[in-house]
């Protein structure tokens, strides 16, 4: 305690002392040595005589103790300034400086005994020759090292946080001034002051930052050498936010923004809480409060099941179901690691609640385990979401993609008709629509089986309760094959930026808007319904990429800026990759009861039909026959024209062994 009690003021002290000018400090090291010499005298005759004497006192040991303090200042401060010891930065001083230093005393010592011990004076002790160089030693060896820690320190401190990036903090506000109170002592930033929207702000000062007009910002990063804007207006909408986005982009400076309101904790805002701009905040869609009739009607108190419970979207269905307090909440996945860290993450969350979870290992395409599992626990809803959905993986294995997401669907699906699950919601996407992929077809046939069965169901006697239905969406953003984090891995290693199109576009929403939609579109269905959710306005890939150059502080390299930062590289479309997304085969969109969800009527082939057909195509399947499998597809699915030559990996190699043998 008494440390820091001292430390904190010599600390104060190294301030003022480090801002003197040069030729001042040497003068200071001067008087200093000049004192040192004067003590270690008086020093010297106290240790040889056993008193102390005074100066002032007069008699013969004051008068020696006043000659010796002369010949030692007179012969010690010429050798040390000789001996460069006053050229040295004291702050940077280590051995070198020392052993100068020990060097400089050591000739004095020589001459200093020459002429007290060897030679003598009367009214000086011999032995005073000998002890005071010494002690000379000692004191400025001391001092200089004294003046490494004490000023070093504070000095290599001064320059850590002048060197700190500078950034302004948007928003003036009590959430602002939190933030700048938190950034006080900050090792990583300095704020150099507020934006704010409100003219009437503009030019004052808040707790000794002053605030500047946002319009203003192009030229205060450049002057003021600003790194990064901070956003600390969590309540603002996002449509506001995206223009404030926009405002920001040509000052070239990294853009980092607090959550939402919601997601703050109670309290004080810490610096932990800024972090990189999230995709939905590029896009600056506004999100609509979920209804809780929707969520709730499915879930609280009922066995749900969840396949593919480790991937990015079902790992969120779990989340969002679990915090509606299901009875039990089963989780297929067939990926063990997924299945464990979902498992534990929901475990983590459970707090309390009386859910039970129930982790199972599985795949979808096994008709036995997905019955014994369905048989077992009865589910009340089954939310299907295991699929293989990386449009070019799926290209090159085009049968195992189709087995995985056709058969795996409609052996889930049969087993819970066996089981007299209540609702079966598949989800979707949106490249089922018009396919020009392998993915995207059979994601269409999985939908169409789903249709057949429920066509089925409602003209049998037997009259059996399942309720299927679907959810078609676009991209979710941060889900794995994201262009998103990929981008922005690409922008931290410096580019380029790999795109395959420059006008690829794409839809896109985030997770926890599609899962939310899905239980609530999930609850809304009737029987072979196809959900479609509203995804807003399509996004441009590239101006995406733009978006996220600019915003990260860096500049996109062109022909019309060859010196920028970060290059976006066109690679060419990949085998199924379309330019354009769609939502719907057909113009006749219905609304429902929930504003971003509609409800699409897609024709479809009668069960008995598509069972039959279903059976030839799982006869190719197993054989890997590509060719027959693709014109199968063709037959089946309408619209679906594949954009490129059979890719398949197996298939490729078997011919390239053919043609080697030919």
């Amino acid at each position: 305690m008494f440390d820091a009690a001292l430390k904190k003021p010599l600390s104060k002290l190294a301030v003022p002392v480090l801002a003197l000018p040069r030729p001042t400090k040497r003068f200071v090291a001067l008087l200093v040595d000049l004192s040192l010499c004067v003590l270690t005298v008086w020093l010297a005759f106290y240790l040889r005589l056993g008193e102390f004497i005074s100066f002032a006192g007069g008699g013969p040991w004051a008068r020696g103790a006043i000659w010796a303090s002369v010949v030692s200042v007179g012969v010690a401060l010429p050798i040390f300034v000789v001996s460069g010891l006053y050229r040295a930065i004291f702050r940077y001083s280590g051995w070198p400086a020392l052993l100068a230093v020990a060097r400089a005393v050591g000739i004095y010592g020589l001459l200093y005994a020459t002429v007290f011990t060897a030679i003598g004076v009367a009214e000086v002790p011999r032995t005073v020759g000998i002890i005071q160089p010494m002690l000379l030693l000692l004191f400025v060896g001391a001092s200089r090292a004294l003046a490494r820690v004490w000023l070093g320190d504070q000095y290599q401190s001064i320059l850590k946080h002048a060197s700190r990036p500078k950034v302004l903090i948007y928003g003036a506000g009590n959430t602002g001034r939190q933030l700048a109170a938190a950034m006080a002592h900050s090792h990583n930033m300095q704020v150099a002051g507020f934006l704010d929207d409100d003219d009437r702000l503009h030019g004052h000062v808040l707790n000794g930052q002053p605030i500047y007009n946002p319009r203003d910002l192009d030229n205060l990063a450049a002057t003021l050498n600003i790194g990064d804007v901070l956003l600390a207006m969590p309540s603002l909408s996002r449509h506001r936010r995206n223009e404030i986005l926009n405002q920001i982009r040509s000052a070239h400076v990294a853009v980092r923004t607090l959550p939402n309101l919601s997601d703050l904790a109670q309290g004080k805002v810490s610096i932990s809480d800024l972090r990189e701009l999230d995709i939905d905040d590029l896009l600056g869609r506004e999100p609509v409060a979920p209804n809780h009739i929707l969520l709730a009607r499915n879930i609280v108190g009922k066995v749900v099941l969840v396949t593919g419970a480790g991937g990015s979207i079902g790992s969120e269905l779990c989340r969002q179901i679990l915090a509606v307090a299901p009875a039990k909440l089963l989780l297929i996945e067939q990926s063990e690691f997924a299945l464990y860290a979902i498992h534990q993450e929901l475990e983590d969350k459970l707090a309390g609640r009386a859910t039970v979870l129930v982790p199972l290992l599985a795949s979808v395409q096994d008709a036995d385990r997905m019955r014994e599992i369905m048989s077992t626990w009865h589910p009340d809803t089954v939310y299907h979401a295991a699929a293989y959905k990386h449009v070019p993986l799926v290209e090159h294995n085009p049968a195992a993609g189709i087995k995985n997401n056709l058969l795996g669907t409609l052996r889930a699906a049969q087993a819970a008709t066996e089981s007299g699950v209540s609702d079966f919601v598949l989800i979707s996407t949106d490249k089922a629509v018009r396919p020009t992929n392998v993915m995207g077809a059979s994601k269409r046939l999985a939908e169409m089986a789903l249709q057949a069965l429920a066509a089925h169901q409602a003209g049998s006697p037997s009259g059996s309760a399942t309720t299927f239905s679907m959810v078609r969406f676009g991209n979710v953003l941060g889900s794995s094959g994201s262009v998103v984090p990929k981008f922005r891995q690409q922008i931290r290693d410096g580019g380029p930026i790999t795109l395959t199109h420059s006008d690829v576009t794409r839809y896109f929403m985030t997770i926890p808007e599609a899962a939310q939609l899905v239980i609530q579109a999930g609850a809304m269905a009737k029987g072979g319904d196809v959900f479609v959710l509203d995804m807003g306005q399509p996004v441009k890939i590239i101006d995406l990429a733009r978006r996220m150059v600019e915003l990260s502080g860096l500049t996109v390299k062109d022909e019309h800026n060859p010196e920028g930062d970060i290059e976006i590289e066109v690679t060419g479309l990949r085998p199924g990759e379309k330019l354009y997304e769609e939502l719907l085969i057909g113009d006749n969109p219905k609304p429902t009861m929930h504003p971003r969800i509609m409800k699409a009527h897609e024709a479809c082939i009668p069960w008995a039909e598509f069972e039959a057909r279903l059976i030839d195509l799982e006869i190719a399947l197993n054989l890997n026959d590509v060719g027959v499998i693709r014109l199968m597809m063709q037959q089946l699915v309408a619209g679906y024209t594949p954009s490129d030559g059979i890719v398949d990996w197996v298939y490729l190699e078997q011919e390239a062994e053919a043609q080697a043998l030919a």
